[in-house]
């Protein structure tokens, strides 16, 4: 292996390596940082002409792809440059700091319910992004799966389509075709083994994920039902919610259609109060549909993470309780006003005029659930939104606390750059904040669009320039009241025509 690729990345070492080919960790000689990053060396089984060149259209399609999914999602690596050289093709990604489920399961042991409930919020917005652009994994897995290190988020690693396009072949009809199966045995669905795979075969493979993360079993060490071909697996798993289980049973189902439909579906079904859960309600799809407007990535994981680097290998050896919500309280910001869980902001690209002004009363006492902001007549457009600093209803404080804490966060909507702050009372976080986005930014148009306090807050962009902003607290679980203010951030930019709205920025006041 020569160790200058492209004239350009300088290989540092082996990570990994298959039958598809093999994986390095490079330094990108050409950027003045000299970025670390992960090459992926991929060569086809088939070696001649025709389907070398059928290949070559199809990896560049695939690179395209990973593209577009890396700079959406901040959970999915990004894809810096693609190249051929000496009949192998190369993909380089982004090099992600962290450790995959199974370096940590081998550090820590099992997961709590928590902590695997934590994973599966986080992903499923992510995996429904991917399943709108028509993709299907294909290749869940623990080795897939990185706890990055800066936040402790879960990244999805090493999709599957690429690999398929080194096994192009030409069948009898002269048709290009796949000749491999892309999975690993035991995490794959039997719809997938048989090379049929569906959107609901990731949530199987997550499903599977899941129990070797609370069980510590790989899948060919699980009981199977004879009759049924179902997994027994709950009765290994020790300090498991009977809700949580019922979850990860609906998406281990045999069949495709006893699963949940989709992502989303699942998500809504893991954040609802604890119920019983309800039976499939949407068709089974026979072929990936399309989204029009997919979901952000925001959720925090809440597995805590130690500084011991693991890298993405291609193939490396496999070794909820329901979440309450019930004493979430989130909030958003309409039109520059923040509410304490009632107002909602959305914010134009270039603006001029006077803020406009709209207060909205909410309780005191803490909801059951994030409650939604009353829908306003007339939904504010990005063209006539402004900005507002006019002084909202104080946030009702979540808890008592001996020593309160505010927090702020101010954004420029001309550059596009937000600034943060906290403090022991809300003027000096809002100023604080406006200065250091004013700051970052060199303009004089930061907006602080929320504040809160002993809680978490959060802004969402969206990419034609609207925002919106929410903050959330949870008093059992404070990691959770990070996943409401973020959720309600989205909410909020989307309501007001927010498009491909994502997290820009989360923080807590405490």
């Amino acid at each position: 292996m020569q160790t200058l690729l492209n004239n350009r990345y300088q290989v540092i070492g082996k990570l990994g390596g298959g039958g598809f080919g093999e994986t390095f960790l490079a330094k990108d000689i050409q950027m003045p940082s000299n970025r670390n990053c992960v090459i992926k060396q991929l060569k086809p089984i088939h070696n001649n002409t025709q389907i070398y060149q059928l290949v070559q259209e199809r990896f560049q399609r695939e690179a395209a792809i990973l593209e577009d999914l890396g700079d959406f999602s901040e959970q999915i690596p990004r894809l810096y440059a693609y190249f051929q050289s000496s009949g192998q093709f190369y993909l380089v990604q982004e090099w992600i700091q962290g450790d995959t489920l199974t370096t940590k399961m081998q550090q820590q042991g099992l997961f709590s319910e928590s902590a695997v409930s934590g994973i599966l919020v986080n992903l499923l917005p992510t995996l429904e992004y991917v399943h709108s652009k028509g993709i299907i994994h294909r290749d869940i897995k623990p080795d897939n799966i990185i706890l990055r290190h800066r936040d402790g988020k879960p990244v999805l690693i090493d999709f599957g389509a690429v690999r398929e396009t080194m096994g192009t072949v030409v069948n009898s009809q002269g048709n290009p075709t796949s000749s491999i199966v892309i999975g690993t045995p035991g995490y794959m669905a039997s719809e997938q083994a048989a090379g049929r795979p569906v959107f609901s075969s990731d949530l199987y493979s997550l499903g599977i994920t899941a129990i070797y993360l609370l069980t510590g079993k790989q899948p060919q060490d699980l009981q199977v039902d004879p009759r049924t071909g179902e997994i027994i697996w709950h009765t290994t798993a020790l300090n498991v919610s009977p809700a949580l289980i019922a979850i990860i049973n609906r998406m281990i189902a045999y069949h495709p259609r006893d699963r949940f439909a989709t992502a989303r579906e699942m998500l809504e079904v893991l954040l609802s109060p604890p119920t019983e859960i309800p039976p499939p309600t949407q068709p089974h799809y026979s072929q990936p549909p399309r989204l029009n407007t997919p979901p952000p990535v925001t959720p925090q994981n809440t597995t805590p993470v130690t500084p011991i680097p693991a890298y993405q290998a291609d193939n490396q050896a496999d070794g909820k309780k329901k979440i309450p919500m019930g004493s979430i309280i989130a909030g958003g910001l309409i039109g520059g006003l923040l509410m304490a869980g009632f107002l909602f902001k959305q914010v134009p690209q270039s603006l001029v005029g006077q803020p406009e002004t709209q207060q909205t009363t909410s309780s005191s006492e803490p909801t059951t659930e994030p409650s939604e902001s009353p829908s306003p007549t007339q939904s504010p457009s990005p063209e006539n939104t402004v900005p507002s600093t006019t002084d909202p209803t104080p946030t009702p404080s979540p808890t008592s606390a001996t020593t309160d804490v505010f927090g702020a966060i101010s954004y420029s909507p001309s550059k596009r750059i937000y600034g943060s702050a906290t403090a022991s009372s809300r003027e000096a976080a809002e100023n604080d904040a406006r200065e250091d986005c004013e700051q970052k930014s060199g303009v004089k148009d930061c907006a602080v669009p929320v504040w809160f306090k002993n809680a978490w807050g959060a802004l969402a962009v969206g990419s034609n320039g609207a925002y919106g902003s929410g903050w959330g607290y949870n008093r059992r679980n404070p990691s959770l009241g990070r996943l409401a203010a973020e959720r309600y951030a989205i909410q909020t930019c989307q309501r007001y025509k927010g498009t491909n709205c994502r997290v820009v920025f989360s923080t807590e006041a405490r």
